[in-house]
């Protein structure tokens, strides 16, 4: 598969898993065998992402996933993005606050004849605690 497919296959999963809700998607977008290397070993990576897609848009209705920069090398693909939305569902425990958040998360995929075969993440959990009231935000020393 070329790197511009395999970018194209990012834009999609955004867009018809997270921003549309289409829990197909992850059997259309991700291989029976991918691993999420941020999950415990033997963890079904599609079924995962369709548990967290439906967490997310079950605590936050409006969310949204924009594509910021995009690296292509090989088979694999480097994404920033923004994931955005209002927590209006039970989120991790926390009730719904009505809070809107904008989250910065950095994705390193690798493909295989057109599908996603390993997932790695860095999200930043605590700015969104923060944006969502449940995390005190840091206080600044005054001179």
């Amino acid at each position: 598969m070329s790197m511009e497919r395999n970018k194209a296959i990012v834009r999609e999963s955004a867009e018809r898993l997270f921003n549309q809700g289409d829990l197909s998607a992850a059997d259309a977008l991700i291989t029976a065998d991918a691993i999420d290397h941020c999950e415990p070993a033997g963890t079904d990576c599609r079924q995962h992402f369709r548990q967290v897609v439906t967490m997310l848009r079950s605590a936050f209705p409006d969310l949204h996933i924009e594509i910021g920069d995009m690296v292509a090398e090989g088979d694999s693909v480097a994404v920033r993005m923004t994931m955005t939305g209002t927590h209006e569902g039970p989120f991790m425990g926390m009730p719904p606050t009505g809070k809107q958040f904008a989250v910065e998360q950095m994705r390193f995929m690798r493909f295989r004849d057109g599908m996603m075969t390993d997932s790695w993440a860095v999200i930043d959990w605590l700015g969104w605690r923060q944006q969502l009231g449940a995390q005190p935000q840091p206080q600044r020393a005054t001179a």
